[in-house]
């Protein structure tokens, strides 16, 4: 359930007040009244004065109130999901987390770029389809295929070089694991981009990337990095990570098996610098892609319901017009028939 107007319902602050009010003017009633003299002898002097129909009336009259500010709030219930057909694309997203990836020649650093290239590829989608895999010297899927672009935006912050321990760049694996992680639907454009530096390549890549090619899919590298190389951070910032002779290790990016893998899967090579070309430049690559019917659940508007709230308002204020303040003629005979028995 939901509110289509919710600011309404701070109008709940002003009944507190209305019944202190009412709490406070039946104690100034019954005050004025023991001015008077005994309240059972008043009593008696005023026997068309009933003692709890002021009291109905008053509830009445404020639990309509209540319910009519539930009313201007609109309250909406009642969604069902439902199965929708729209025109999109499918993309699997293989992002490499391998140490190097942490090196700072790309500002601020290989991996924070390219989630932020993700991040906007993300942001550019309607009705396509996204799925996260993250990979070193293994690969797995941290996000299955979704249109839930929200989920994937927060899965993609908490991707860091710890999720895997076991360094490497297993290109090839990462794009044997998205080929399996597309919908069957056919006919619809199939992107698998891979984003690396290519640093330690274990081989089977361009394997990998024309078996993908075979089947419908187009395979796009993004190489992250400078071919002059850079040092990595060590996790605490202070110092570079050494081998085991105690040197700097640098890592370079991979170019040319980049652009092979790229070339064996049909898709393009962008190479990624501190500027925003390669946004553009995968952007439109994608859109090359032929759009197709992809079947998506979705929950359908909620409904109104506001008219059920409304009927219990206007059966509470008839209650509150037909209920007299003063004792009923009928209430009186059968106090006076009770009397007389």
């Amino acid at each position: 359930m939901k509110f289509a107007n919710p600011e309404y319902l701070y109008l709940f602050i002003i009944l507190p007040f209305i019944l202190g009010l009412y709490i406070f003017s039946e104690y100034r009633r019954k005050k004025r009244l023991k001015a008077y003299g005994d309240l059972e002898l008043l009593k008696n002097l005023m026997p068309d004065v009933s003692k709890y129909r002021p009291g109905i009336k008053f509830w009445l009259s404020f639990f309509a109130l209540a319910a009519m500010i539930i009313v201007l709030a609109r309250p909406q219930f009642g969604s069902k999901k439902e199965t929708v057909t729209r025109q999109g694309i499918e993309t699997i997203i293989a992002l490499d987390i391998s140490n190097s990836m942490l090196a700072e020649d790309i500002a601020p650093n290989r991996l924070e770029k390219a989630k932020k290239i993700i991040s906007k590829l993300i942001e550019g989608f309607e009705n396509d389809k996204v799925g996260l895999i993250v990979f070193a010297g293994d690969a797995f899927v941290q996000l299955p295929i979704t249109n839930d672009f929200i989920s994937a935006k927060m899965f993609l912050e908490t991707i860091s070089p710890s999720l895997i321990s076991r360094q490497g760049t297993d290109i090839g694996g990462a794009i044997s694991l998205a080929m399996k992680s597309f919908t069957p639907n056919e006919g619809v454009g199939k992107a698998i981009i891979v984003i690396t530096d290519g640093e330690n390549h274990e081989g089977g890549a361009e394997d990998a990337a024309r078996l993908a090619s075979e089947k419908g899919m187009s395979v796009y590298i993004l190489g992250v990095g400078s071919t002059d190389g850079a040092p990595i951070p060590t996790e605490n910032g202070n110092d570079y990570r050494r081998d085991k002779e105690g040197n700097v290790v640098v890592t370079k990016l991979n170019e040319e098996m980049s652009k092979a893998v790229a070339s064996a899967g049909k898709g393009a090579y962008i190479r990624v610098d501190n500027t925003n070309s390669a946004q553009r430049l995968l952007t439109d690559e994608i859109n090359k892609l032929a759009k197709a019917d992809i079947k998506t659940e979705v929950y359908t508007e909620f409904n109104e319901q506001f008219e059920f709230v409304a009927w219990i308002v206007l059966l509470l204020l008839l209650v509150d017009i037909i209920i007299l303040p003063g004792k009923s003629r009928f209430t009186k005979n059968i106090k006076l028939f009770v009397k007389e028995k």
